[in-house]
């Protein structure tokens, strides 16, 4: 049977002969295994290969003639920001930070930073991807407001894939949030599989937040890659809903002392949308803590899937990691799965996991409409109270009002 993909390295511009041999290899590396399926413990809930399929007539990394030039800044909160043109970095405004202190140039593959393999995925990644960004933050500076980086997505894509790699650096003592904000006008189906990595150098503190503007017909996979060293905090926000299928597959080191992380998530998810997260947090290094709280709203024939792994190393004494999973079903139809894991090979460690599915509670929802409040306006208040919980350390007032709204004004069918 003929494969429904057709991608070319020699389709990539301005590679060097070398550049085009790793490309190759990595290639030929995806094609013995496709895009994953369930036969695949990582990939268990979730045929991605019947997916693209069904949905896809033939998917290239033909070249993409890139026209749009204008996008539209959110006005509720001041920030700075970075245009994402079809994976490729068109503009950026750093206007409320001193410059000398932020470099940001085109992602450099001449410097491939080592990623697990297991996913076939990573090589095609490898093998396609062209575009993205590097940032650097300079030892001692702390952003004064936000960074978005506006992934915006032209109108003309159409059955293609889009691969491209980011890499964002926090020397010694800097400070940052970022909003990755996914922004297209598209109707078409497309396929976007990207790769970030993240390096926290010692003292330094990172929010890196997921959303997406609107609901739109396309499918999405990244890989998220984190090393962080002495007494840092790295806490991931993914709140993204409405694309057709999307998996974030996280991967945390935890490599020296008193490193923290937390991954906080807050879905919504309607129509046949299938969002998937996936994280590996690697306790590499004594006292170091991480957290997971996961929850998900489903309706309609939606599906969530939480994969959480805790590792702990034998050296990893004092570690003190949580996980946590909380789906709210509001039919039948709607599918949650969950599968908490824990690997712990240290013997001084508070290591802890959960996860709760159900459907709401129709006693609150007499009691509000007892007070009043009509049945549809008792229910969206009380998934809004359910997703928005997950906000609650966000420090940044106006960005916090912005995630909530925009949270609110994404619920399915309320």
């Amino acid at each position: 049977m003929k494969n429904f993909y057709d991608f070319k390295v020699d389709n990539i511009k301005g590679l060097s002969a070398q550049e085009k041999k790793f490309r190759n290899k990595e290639l030929d590396l995806f094609s013995k295994n496709g895009f994953p399926n369930k036969r695949q413990e990582a990939w268990k809930f979730t045929d991605l290969n019947t997916i693209l399929s069904k949905n896809f007539f033939n998917i290239t990394n033909d070249n993409i003639s890139v026209k749009e030039k204008k996008f539209e800044l959110i006005k509720e909160f001041d920030h700075n920001y970075l245009f994402i043109l079809d994976g490729k970095l068109v503009s950026n405004e750093f206007k409320f930070e001193d410059k000398n202190k932020v470099l940001i140039k085109e992602y450099d593959y001449k410097n491939q930073i080592s990623v697990s393999n297991q996913n076939s995925l990573n090589l095609l990644n490898n093998a396609l991807a062209t575009g993205g960004y590097y940032l650097e933050i300079s030892k001692d500076y702390k952003f004064k407001k936000p960074l978005v980086v506006y992934n915006h997505f032209s109108e003309s894509i159409k059955e293609q894939i889009i691969s491209y790699k980011n890499s964002l650096i926090l020397n010694e003592n800097s400070e940052l949030t970022i909003l990755n904000y996914t922004d297209t006008n598209s109707k078409n189906n497309f396929f976007v599989n990207s790769f970030d990595y993240l390096e926290l150098k010692k003292d330094s503190n990172l929010k890196n937040i997921f959303i997406n503007k609107d609901r739109c017909n396309c499918y999405f996979h990244n890989y998220l890659k984190s090393d962080l060293k002495q007494n840092t905090n790295l806490d991931n926000y993914i709140l993204s809903t409405g694309l057709k299928f999307n998996k974030i597959d996280i991967e945390i080191n935890l490599n020296e002392e008193h490193a923290k992380s937390s991954i906080f998530s807050a879905l919504s998810l309607g129509s046949e949308e299938h969002q998937e997260i996936k994280s590996s947090v690697n306790h590499n290094f004594k006292n170091c803590q991480s957290y997971q709280k996961i929850k998900n709203v489903l309706n309609d024939q939606s599906k969530g899937v939480y994969q959480g792994k805790i590792f702990v190393k034998q050296d990893a004494q004092k570690t003190d990691a949580y996980q946590l999973s909380k789906a709210l079903l509001l039919n039948d139809n709607a599918e949650f799965d969950a599968k908490p894991e824990l690997e712990i090979y240290a013997d001084d460690v508070k290591c802890s996991h959960g996860s709760t599915s159900g459907s709401i509670d129709l006693n609150s929802i007499h009691y509000l409409k007892s007070r009043g409040i009509p049945e549809k306006k008792a229910y969206q208040m009380l998934i809004n109270g359910f997703l928005s919980e997950i906000l609650e350390k966000l420090p940044e007032d106006n960005l916090k009002k912005f995630l909530i709204e925009k949270i609110g004004r994404q619920i399915n069918g309320y």
